[in-house]
Formats: C-alpha cells, structure tokens, sequence
C-alpha cells in the first residue's frame, strides 16, 4: 500500500529557526529521504515553500475565487512530503517515527486511496 507523509509545521517555525538552523534540519531530512530511496520505499518528497505565496482556490456555481496567503486564520501549514510505496501501516507509522521532522512538526500518515467512501 502507499502512504503519504504531510509534515504539519506551525507556520512560524521557519522564520525563527533562522538560516543556519534551518539549514541543518534540511540536510538531515536530504540524509533521511536518501535513506528511505535506498531502501526503495520513497515515491516522492520534497518541501513546499511558506504559506505567504501560497493560494487557495474554490469554484462554487462556476464561479472561480481565490484567496492570496498568508491565511490570518492559520496556525499551521503544510511544509512537505514523502511519499511511500509499497509499505504497511505498520511501516508507515515507523518511518514516520524515524522521520527527523517528528521532533519538530506533527507527521500526519495518510493511505492513499480513492476520495469517496467503500460501503
């Protein structure tokens, strides 16, 4: 089965670990990514910019909006990703202990699946 791995980061955090800190957790989630590749489990990774570019799109009656971040009423945001393949739950909520980032951030286990309910 695949899983995903959301790192749900407070959306302050990046600014006030400065550079030379932020620098450091980043290699050492290169480091854990690149362990993972060699196990072949990795999919994909890769972090995602603050939420100040971000945007937010809804098309409600045909009518598109969109809504410039940063978004006031967030507290957190999503920082990156890893996506696993070919691993158990169990696996997954292993890896995701191991995972650099748990020190720092909530890691959020999602299985990949369709986005409707099975009876």
């Amino acid at each position: 089965m695949s899983y995903a791995l959301l790192m749900i980061e407070p959306i302050e955090q990046r600014r006030e670990r400065g550079l030379e800190a932020g620098q450091q957790v980043y290699q050492r989630m290169l480091d854990f990514a690149a362990e993972l590749q060699a196990r072949g489990v990795l999919q994909a990774t890769q972090s995602l910019a603050g939420h100040g570019d971000a945007k937010r799109l809804q098309v409600r009656n045909g009518q598109r909006s969109v809504v410039d971040g940063p978004f006031a009423e967030t507290k957190e945001m999503v920082g990156g990703f890893f996506l696993l393949k070919d691993v158990t739950e169990a696996e997954a909520l292993e890896i995701a202990a191991a995972c650099p980032a748990a020190e720092w951030c909530t890691v959020e286990i999602r299985a990949l699946g369709p986005c409707f309910e099975r009876p």
